[in-house]
């Protein structure tokens, strides 16, 4: 029903229009009349009058049909040609330089390289000063004797000896408070200890004046003769003191002790100077 009246609408608009456009053209001369008063023929078509206005829009018509699938992707264009290259920028202008970073970390040491070949002997240098001299070297072998020399004057009688008599010096000993020196004498032999005597004297060490006789006692300080026997004496301290001292020990046989008291009898023997003149011993 409603395509019926669409369709009766579009013929009404046509007419209207048809009508239109041959009011606007003169209609063509009739035909002469056939035989027996038949009509005549139709006269040539007269010529086609100017279009007239567009009628009014006609509804929309019904909608198409579906849409046809896509076509297929046509092939890929070839790549055109690479522009020329763009002339290079001008470099910009340095910035300031920032600070420097911390000291990183010592890394560990590599392991040493192979040792590398020995270079050339260098020159000679200058010689140098003469060092200090040397020590003396030990005594060469003895020399082959020579011939006797002449007979000299004799000369004059020279004061009597001390053959009985031996003096040792022992230095850089030291003194205890507990327990005793030993000093050890080798002329003590059992003939001293028997019939002979054993005088012992000391200074400092380093020292070169007087020798004191010992038993010594200053400002509380002692040191005395506790004993001796065959090779040694004993000493006994009542402090201790060390590598401070230098001792003197003079051994007397039992014959020598009888002439130096014969000779001497008012000899002090606490007086090293007295004895070592009474005895020649060298100071």
């Amino acid at each position: 029903m409603k395509i019926s009246r669409l369709l009766l609408a579009i013929s009404i608009i046509c007419l209207v229009g048809t009508t239109a456009c041959k009011r606007d053209k003169a209609v063509g001369p009739a035909g002469p009349a056939g035989a027996d008063g038949a009509p005549g023929a139709d006269g040539a078509q007269g010529a086609t009058g100017a279009t007239g206005p567009a009628g009014p829009q006609g509804p929309a018509g019904p909608a198409g049909g579906p849409v046809g699938p896509a076509g297929p992707a046509g092939p890929v264009g070839a790549t055109g040609a690479t522009g020329a290259t763009g002339a290079t920028g001008l470099t910009g202008a340095t910035g300031p330089a920032g600070p420097a970073g911390a000291t990183g970390a010592t890394g560990a040491t590599g392991p040493a390289g192979p040792a590398g070949a020995d270079g050339a002997t260098g020159a000679t240098g200058p010689a140098g000063a003469t060092g200090a001299k040397g020590d003396p070297g030990p005594a060469g072998p003895a020399g082959p004797a020579g011939t006797t020399g002449a007979t000299g004057p004799q000369g004059p009688q020279g004061p009597p000896g001390n053959a009985n008599v031996q003096s040792y010096i022992l230095v850089n000993q030291s003194v205890y408070s507990a327990g005793l020196t030993k000093l050890n004498v080798q002329a003590i032999t059992q003939a001293i200890v028997d019939q002979g005597m054993v005088l012992v004297y000391f200074r400092n060490t380093g020292s070169s004046g007087a020798w004191f006789s010992i038993p010594y006692t200053e400002a509380g300080n002692t040191i005395t003769i506790y004993d001796f026997g065959v090779g040694y004496v004993d000493l006994k301290a009542n402090f201790s003191q060390t590598n401070a001292f230098d001792f003197r020990v003079v051994v007397i046989t039992g014959t020598g002790l009888t002439v130096l008291v014969a000779n001497h009898p008012h000899l002090n023997l606490n007086n090293f100077s007295e004895v070592a003149g009474a005895l020649h011993l060298s100071n």
